[in-house]
């Protein structure tokens, strides 16, 4: 962990995957992050695998630099503990439904007519002023509503998950930089604000981003979807010996591609060496792509690609990344000791920066580990 954030309080009462995540980022850049559970505690520590209760992998990985504390909210003197620890905090972070945030009295206005000074951010499913705004929505619920299941159909046209929580984790990016620039705001004021980053608008947004495409323009030019992404040729090709990615992207890219293998005419071609033309083009070449890398191994393929600077890539899955060479050599796996669950690994933080001292991560922590807090009137030195 780094500095970058030292002197900075969050209160985090999010839950499960897309909120943990984001104030894993702030605790990873130094702010000192208070982990506010239930009771029972946050429902992701006990998703497994786990050594103990309590303590399962995905929550490890998703709450280390965190303090935790439980309280009831339901209760007057949980919500009075609430307000003891929100005197000298900078943020307050949730991932509730509005209805729920209301009923806790921890919606914004409760909270920042009591403390205008508060960066008030909140993650829900949907935005507020929708008809969807009170809907409860996880990953699986905004992959199907905002588009990605229906981009990653399979042949058959049905609609599946992307393999992974990608809305959540989108989400995450986008409630931590919601953090941040509240807390730009606040220094540069003295005052607080009120940010919604909700999961299905910022993944709708996300994705629009490249697949707004022909509709970008009054009147439309085109439908949605880039073409070059939707390509059934976009895809990792099969070689002699394996499945290899390769993106010629440049003008240079595709004519020294071509040339390489003999393809002369597609070199030379104006339709090649035109980027306008070639985007019209793009499915056309990625299946003359995919025709070719039939022709040679991975090893003979990785070698031309590299010495021509085309990027490419081979096909790892997520094991292989223990033995990825690049990944070994900036150490981006470490094993670490947790005080209860022993020997685990840990993924460093993706940031690297110069010019601040980096300290060793706090691993995460146990339920109720610093309820000693709730004693707390005044921010106590870091």
């Amino acid at each position: 962990m780094y500095d970058l954030l030292k002197g900075a309080r969050v209160l985090d009462l999010t839950t499960i995957v897309l909120g943990p995540l984001a104030t894993r980022y702030l605790g990873d850049f130094g702010a000192d992050v208070i982990k506010v559970e239930s009771p029972s505690g946050d429902l992701f520590r006990y998703v497994r695998p786990a050594r103990s209760e309590g303590m399962g992998a995905g929550y490890l990985n998703s709450n280390r630099n965190k303090r935790s504390v439980t309280l009831d909210l339901k209760s007057p003197e949980g919500k009075n503990h609430l307000l003891s620890l929100l005197d000298g905090a900078d943020v307050l972070v949730h991932n509730m439904q509005p209805e729920t945030a209301r009923q806790l009295g921890v919606d914004p206005d409760s909270i920042r007519n009591a403390f205008p000074q508060i960066v008030y951010c909140c993650a829900a499913g949907y935005a507020s002023g929708g008809r969807n705004a009170e809907l409860p929505a996880y990953d699986d619920i905004i992959q199907s509503a905002c588009g990605a299941a229906d981009l990653n159909c399979n042949d058959k046209g049905e609609p599946k998950f992307l393999p992974t929580i990608i809305c959540d984790k989108v989400g995450g990016l986008h409630l931590a930089l919601a953090v941040l620039s509240g807390l730009i705001h606040q220094t540069n004021t003295g005052q607080g604000c009120y940010i919604e980053a909700p999961m299905y608008e910022g993944i709708a947004s996300f994705l629009l981003s490249e697949h707004l495409d022909g509709e970008t323009f009054v009147p439309a030019i085109g439908t949605t979807g880039y073409e070059r992404i939707v390509s059934p040729y976009r895809k990792p090709y099969a070689t002699k010996d394996g499945y290899l990615a390769v993106l010629p992207y440049s003008t240079r890219n595709w004519v020294e591609f071509f040339t390489a293998i003999g393809r002369t005419d597609l070199a030379e071609a104006d339709w090649v060496r035109d980027p306008a033309q070639r985007s019209d083009h793009i499915a056309e070449l990625y299946e003359t792509l995919a025709q070719a890398m039939l022709e040679r191994s991975n090893s003979d393929w990785l070698k031309l690609l590299r010495d021509l600077d085309i990027p490419c890539s081979p096909v790892q899955s997520l094991d292989d990344l223990f033995q990825d060479e690049h990944l070994n050599d900036i150490d981006f796996f470490s094993e670490v000791d947790h005080p209860t669950e022993g020997r685990i690994r840990s993924v460093r933080s993706p940031f690297w920066v110069d010019g601040v001292d980096e300290k060793p991560d706090h691993p995460a922590p146990l339920l109720a580990e610093e309820n000693s807090l709730i004693e707390w009137h005044k921010r106590d030195e870091q």
